[in-house]
């Protein structure tokens, strides 16, 4: 075995206890005095029997002891020493020496006994801590020396001088076990370019940056977040990893977590990071207000929005959650994630089907819930096309239900999910959405007009979400880890796109700003080309050699969505990425009984009949690349 491999290995597995390193801080301060009382005397004075060492042993020595167990300067680990312990260690000889400077000139001045000399004390103190922190910067080198495999270490560049650059540029410096080496800084920075941070030089983010990390043989750039936005705006991106250079980032600025330090949060780049927008600003405040101390229900709460909205509501302390879905194993992770991270709080998860009224009556009975968030639906449009008496029993009869059952048992919000295919819906599942919203929105004007204002009923409506549970991105990076090829229905179709917590977080603040029967919008940024997104995530997989298939546009699937249609126009909120739609209103008495109707029409699993009444309901809706087209020609 190496003696490098030993020295690993034994200063890895073993830590000083702590009375060794009070006893080895005693020994170099004992070390600092006659150092000190050497360099204001002369060898033959200092070791004669009147000499001043002795007292200044006899002195320095205990005072410094107090103050080391005051300040616990001997209780750290020394391979992981910290500019904290170094503070420590300088008040405490601080203070110690300061107090004796002070017995030396009250003794002279008032006694006229020279306790001790004041220049011995500077020297002294000047040699304690050199020593003191010396030995623990060099033994922490020694162990971060030995420690990093210079091998398989990954040599790497922070992008970002800032706050979370220097924070990163610790942690590696830190955390040697993770086997990344600090190479240089980039910046856009002028102020920055040239300057040495830590050790290493600041490169300015120019042409010339690529030739440079090659010469330099780095292997990872860490991006920060302040500067994700560079990523996306420049081929730099598709320069690196042409390169084989990895590219690392932290999460969003609102997911930050200080607590944890940045190089255990460092993943791997993600087409999520490369479409994230800004990041979207939330009044928290607000939120909490309308969530603590409440009974909250959560339908399709094993979703992907359903799980985020658990989570951020969790978040704001609520009395109890009331999570309902139909997958169990799904739920049943939600639940070990809350009894994992959110003990405290009472949380019922119910296996569920929201269509079936005896159980959601029964569930309403119990738990009575404040508020309802109802992200219980089936979504999938080509599933759906097949399956239309499903997409009316579950999104209509089940939305009808629950609201009907929020207004008995008073409920005081119910904020409904829905979806950009319910504008001008040209599927089954927009159009059973859009009567969703027609049904919700209509019961809230007549509890209006009754002057029944207990509870009121709130839409939101956005696009795609990055990420979630049968969406086109998983599909992509699943074909893309089978070798391909990556299928993209129509090389122009487009689509918008929103992370999920950023979605649950609109959706929240949508919530607590409703006062009843609106239907808010979210700004979605600009929309995405669909083969686009498959060659960006193609080239961050590294690979080269994976093909893209165009298969034509499923059943009821569209070119592009909106968020509105033609006859409606929008109203700001004090938050500008969230907007009131101004929609046609239904009569509710008229809408009730179509709805009833449709849910009849519905059992009998007629597709053709069930479609037909469906279009009666909502006359734009109009189908495309679907069997259902005969009906819109007659």
């Amino acid at each position: 075995m190496k003696i490098s491999n030993i020295v690993q290995n034994y200063i890895s597995e073993r830590v000083l206890p702590i009375w060794c390193i009070f006893l080895l801080d005693i020994f170099m301060v004992a070390i600092s005095v006659v150092m000190a009382c050497l360099l204001r005397y002369d060898f033959t004075t200092v070791f004669s029997s009147d000499s001043i060492l002795g007292k200044a042993i006899l002195w320095i020595l205990p005072v410094n002891m107090i103050f080391f167990k005051v300040f616990h300067t001997y209780a750290n680990v020394i391979r992981f020493s910290s500019f904290v312990d170094i503070m420590h260690i300088f008040v405490s000889l601080t203070i110690s020496h300061l107090i004796l400077v002070i017995a030396s000139i009250v003794c002279e001045v008032a006694f006229d006994y020279e306790f001790l000399p004041i220049s011995v004390l500077l020297i002294s103190y000047v040699f304690s801590f050199a020593a003191l922190s010396g030995v623990r910067v060099l033994i922490k080198v020694i162990y971060e020396y030995f420690s990093f495999d210079g091998k398989h270490g990954t040599n790497v560049f922070i992008f970002g001088t800032r706050e979370y650059g220097v924070d990163i540029a610790k942690s590696i410096r830190s955390k040697s076990h993770y086997k990344y080496r600090l190479k240089g800084f980039i910046s856009s920075d002028p102020a920055f370019i040239d300057k040495v941070i830590m050790g290493v030089k600041v490169y300015p983010f120019d042409n010339e940056l690529i030739n440079i990390l090659e010469e330099k043989n780095i292997n990872a750039v860490i991006v920060t977040p302040y500067n994700m936005d560079k990523l996306k705006d420049t081929s730099f991106t598709e320069q690196l990893l042409s390169r084989n250079i990895k590219i690392m980032v932290l999460p969003n600025l609102s997911e930050w977590n200080k607590n944890t330090s940045s190089i255990v949060q460092l993943k791997e780049l993600q087409i999520e990071d490369l479409l994230q927008r800004d990041p979207i600003q939330i009044d928290m405040q607000k939120i909490a207000s309308h969530l603590e101390g409440k009974r909250v229900m959560i339908t399709g709460a094993a979703g992907s929005i359903g799980s985020e909205i658990v989570r951020q509501v969790a978040s704001f302390n609520p009395y109890n959650l009331v999570l309902i879905d139909q997958a169990e194993t799904p739920l049943h992770d939600i639940r070990l994630e809350l009894q994992s991270r959110w003990m405290e709080i009472e949380a019922e998860t119910i296996v569920a089907d929201i269509s079936n009224a005896t159980r959601m009556e029964q569930i309403f009975a119990l738990y009575r819930p404040q508020y309802v968030f109802h992200a219980a639906a089936y979504k999938h449009v080509p599933m759906m096309e097949d399956n239309a008496s499903e997409a009316i029993q579950n999104n209509v009869k089940g939305t009808r239900i629950l609201a009907d059952l929020a207004v008995k048992y008073q409920t005081e919000k119910f904020v409904m999910i829905s979806t950009d295919k319910a504008v001008n819906p040209s599927n089954v599942m927009g159009c059973s959405k859009r009567i969703c919203e027609i049904y919700v929105q209509s019961l809230a004007k007549k509890l209006e007009h009754d002057g029944n204002k207990t509870t009121q009923f709130i839409t939101t409506r956005f696009g795609n979400v990055l990420g979630s549970n049968g969406s086109v991105i998983p599909l992509f990076r699943k074909q893309i880890e089978q070798g391909g090829p990556v299928t993209v229905t129509h090389p122009e179709i487009i689509r918008y796109f929103m992370t999920i917590p950023e979605a649950c977080r609109l959706v929240l603040e949508a919530g607590s700003m409703g006062s009843g029967g609106e239907i808010y919008i979210f700004d979605m940024g600009k929309p995405v080309k669909i083969l686009d997104l498959a060659k960006q995530m193609i080239s961050l997989s590294g690979r080269n050699d994976i093909q893209i298939k165009f298969t034509g546009l499923r059943h009821g699937e569209k070119l592009y969505e909106v968020l509105l249609n033609d006859k409606e126009h929008t109203k700001p909120t004090y938050n500008d990425k969230i907007m009131i739609a101004d929609v046609r209103e239904y009569d509710y008495g008229e809408v009730k009984k179509k709805i009833e109707e449709l849910e009849e029409v519905s059992t009998t699993y007629d597709q053709m009949k069930i479609v037909e009444k469906m279009k009666e309901l909502v006359p734009e809706y109009v189908s495309k690349n679907s069997i259902f087209e005969k009906l819109d020609h007659k």
